[in-house]
């Protein structure tokens, strides 16, 4: 039996859950890089006019933009769950010092619910006009 069984299992399953939120992030990166597609293809059926142009550098910038964040929360949680893993197994004692990561990681979502709140915003300003 590994040693220390439990905590191992713990550090494991807070890195899947860190990945599993990364991968989401990196879909809905795609979805907004590619929600131009949508746009033109529903405009022309309807009769409107489409994204301009400058709308659909917004979104491609947007989208790359958050998939590399998506990539970035990977590589973080990465060296948090590596770190934690050493701690585990070290016989010494060791204050809680992943705090740092788990703020990066953190900060790293509210960039991306920044960068959504732009795109958004823009588009909603870009539709009106």
């Amino acid at each position: 039996m590994i040693e220390r069984y439990s905590d191992h299992a713990a550090n494991e399953r807070t890195f899947l859950a860190w990945i599993r939120t990364a991968i989401a992030v990196a879909a809905f990166g795609f979805l907004v890089e590619k929600f131009d597609l949508v746009l033109k293809a529903t405009s022309r059926s309807m009769g409107g006019k489409g994204p301009s142009e400058l709308g659909e550098r917004v979104a491609d910038v947007t989208g790359l933009l958050v998939i590399a964040l998506a990539g970035l929360m990977v590589a973080l949680a990465t060296v948090r769950f590596r770190h934690t893993a050493a701690a585990i197994d070290s016989p010494d004692r060791h204050p809680a010092t992943g705090v740092r990561l788990d703020i990066a990681l953190v900060g790293l979502l509210m960039l991306f619910g920044a960068a959504l709140f732009a795109y958004l915003s823009y588009s909603v300003v870009d539709e009106l006009t």
